[in-house]
């Protein structure tokens, strides 16, 4: 019998250019979950006790701001993608 895990994006996301790719790309869906969730997976992979200390976030309050449907604040989301290290831009959309 063949066991089969659960693929976990957190395990893979070990360098800064992929993050920003990662999230770049689940920026672009219009389900706002999307972009959460890996969020959710970024902060996973650097460490969620340290982000939540760095950001001032309580770690409940960061697990629940990344959960999916959370309707997260800005503020919120903005202040864990700084600690993270990274920065959000806005781009022409030229297509």
């Amino acid at each position: 019998m063949t066991t089969i895990s659960k693929f976990d994006a957190s395990e893979f996301l070990d360098d800064d250019d992929l993050v920003a790719e990662y999230l770049t790309a689940a920026m672009e869906d219009d389900n706002p979950d999307v972009f959460i969730a890996a969020l959710g997976d970024v902060a996973k992979a650097r460490g969620m006790t340290e982000i939540a200390k760095a950001s001032g976030l309580g770690r409940e309050s960061l697990y629940k701001s990344l959960r999916g449907g959370s309707k997260a604040r800005f503020e919120t989301l903005h202040k864990i993608v700084n600690t993270l290290g990274l920065k959000m831009t806005i781009v022409a959309d030229r297509a």
